[in-house]
């Protein structure tokens, strides 16, 4: 008997008892589907965190104020206003391998344009921390040396602030309203999204940091050139955890700080936040990938049962076959075939319904999915070898029976 007259007297077997053949294929179906989807909800779970994580800009070490301690009461991150915009120039001057470095300051604030007004955050910025957070403008024109020189009254806009205040009107040129000072748009900011934390990146405006300094009250007028924080942007390739220590023994040596006691700064690198939540992400699509492979194996297991009831039905069949020359091997084939088929044609069933089930997730649910190509190809490969894996048994079992108890058999 050939593969090919084995597998069409396997079809005709299976069209035999169409009902129980779709039943046995059920369990492949739902394996099948299960890991497509769950593949495709990992997938995309964690490409949306590489995207959150890519849209913070990449080699970054992010240096904050720290604490100060007032009768015996820490007051906190950020209560220490240690950081200048001498330490910043300091670091892009002495630390080797840094491409930039941003001092900012930032500020709760209303912002006002005609009758409009929205709840947002101001960012007093340099040129040089659209580059150090790689954020593009999309329309306009960036914050230029000489805004920051003169201190000019120029604001850059993110796109939730621009289309809350001016829906879908065009903003540059108009003239917003910050603390009753005046300021004209001269860009809009590319959209960021969301951070790693949930937090809304294209809520914010962005103003020259003398700009910021000048008008925003309740600025610390004690040291002009204080800033609340900076982004320390090195070049690629370079030894992320070298360069903090580095910044580290920089800072301290600036602000006098004897051995023993803590910094009054905290640093943080990015590229850590980002491998901690890639390798989560990694996981939890390992884990859904692992969870939903048992129903593989449980489909696995009701293509033996069938098979063996199959086997024991036909059994005179059998012992047929084998009376008029059929030799062993071919209803061994033949029964392969017939359990394989059944994986497969499971198999094509369940990637159809994996599709539409990470489909619904994503519209119903919000949540991202990602179909992959290999994902879909590995699911599927992985039933043709549980079907013959799990008709191995039953098969072998059709091909040892003894011709004449087969004929026999009632």
């Amino acid at each position: 008997m050939t593969p090919l007259e084995a597998l069409r007297t396997a079809l005709e077997a299976l069209r035999a008892n169409p009902l129980r053949s779709a039943l046995t294929m059920l369990g492949m179906v739902i394996g099948v589907a299960a890991v497509i989807a769950m593949v495709a909800v990992g997938a995309g779970a964690r490409e949306q965190v590489l995207s959150q994580i890519a849209s913070l800009g990449t080699n970054l070490v992010l240096v904050g104020q720290g604490s100060i301690q007032r009768g015996g009461v820490r007051l906190g991150a950020g209560s220490a206003a240690s950081l200048t915009e001498d330490d910043a120039a300091a670091i892009a001057r002495e630390i080797p391998g840094v491409r930039a470095t941003a001092p900012s300051v930032r500020w709760g604030l209303q912002v006002v344009a005609g009758n409009q007004n929205w709840g947002t955050t101001l960012f007093g910025i340099t040129p040089a921390y659209l580059e150090a957070r790689d954020w593009t403008v999309a329309a306009g024109r960036p914050i230029s040396d000489h805004d920051a020189a003169q201190g000019a009254k120029v604001v850059l806009l993110g796109e939730t602030v621009v289309r809350n205040l001016f829906g879908g009107g065009d903003p540059l040129g108009e003239t917003v309203r910050m603390f009753a000072t005046p300021l004209t748009v001269v860009g809009v900011l590319g959209a960021k999204g969301q951070n790693a934390y949930g937090q809304d990146q294209d809520d914010v405006v962005f103003v020259p940091l003398a700009t910021a300094k000048r008008n925003v009250p309740g600025m610390a007028k004690s040291n002009p050139r204080f800033v609340h924080s900076m982004v320390v942007k090195m070049a690629d390739g370079a030894d992320m955890a070298a360069a903090q220590a580095q910044i580290r023994e920089l800072l301290r040596q600036r602000h006098r700080l004897g051995e023993g006691q803590d910094d009054d700064f905290w640093m943080r690198d990015l590229g850590e936040i980002a491998a901690t939540r890639d390798a989560s992400a990694r996981a939890l699509s390992f884990l859904l990938a692992a969870v939903a492979a048992v129903s593989l194996l449980v489909g696995g297991i009701g293509i033996m049962n069938i098979m063996l009831v199959s086997v024991t039905e036909r059994t005179r069949e059998i012992g047929l076959r084998l009376a008029l020359g059929a030799r062993r091997r071919d209803i061994l084939l033949q029964f392969l075939i017939e359990s394989a088929t059944l994986s497969v044609i499971g198999a094509g069933i369940g990637v159809v319904a994996g599709v539409a089930v990470a489909a619904g997730v994503a519209r119903v649910a919000g949540w991202p999915t990602l179909i992959a190509f290999d994902a879909v190809l590995l699911a599927v490969g992985v039933s043709g070898v549980v079907g013959v894996f799990f008709g191995l048994y039953p098969a072998r079992r059709a091909a040892r029976l003894d011709p004449i108890a087969a004929l026999r058999h009632e």
